[in-house]
């Protein structure tokens, strides 16, 4: 298993997590940030907790934010 953590307030709504993952992010309508589909928030940290085949995708998407709002976290 794998945890996704993002940090929303600091998305500028680049879409680059989006081009590479839409299966897990999207672009909200209200403030043009990037939402973590199935995030929880936490103290302003958004966390999901996905299966290990979403590894690739979501890491491609941390490496893509220009931000470095994105984090991925193996859980053992």
């Amino acid at each position: 298993m794998i945890r996704i953590f993002h940090q929303r307030k600091k998305c500028i709504g680049c879409n680059a997590c989006v081009e590479v993952n839409k299966s897990r992010w999207r672009i909200s309508r209200l403030d043009g940030k990037s939402t973590l589909i199935e995030g929880i928030e936490k103290k302003g940290i958004y966390m999901a907790t996905v299966f290990d085949d979403e590894w690739e995708a979501n890491e491609l998407a941390a490496k893509n934010c220009p931000v470095k709002i994105i984090r991925l976290e193996k859980i053992v």
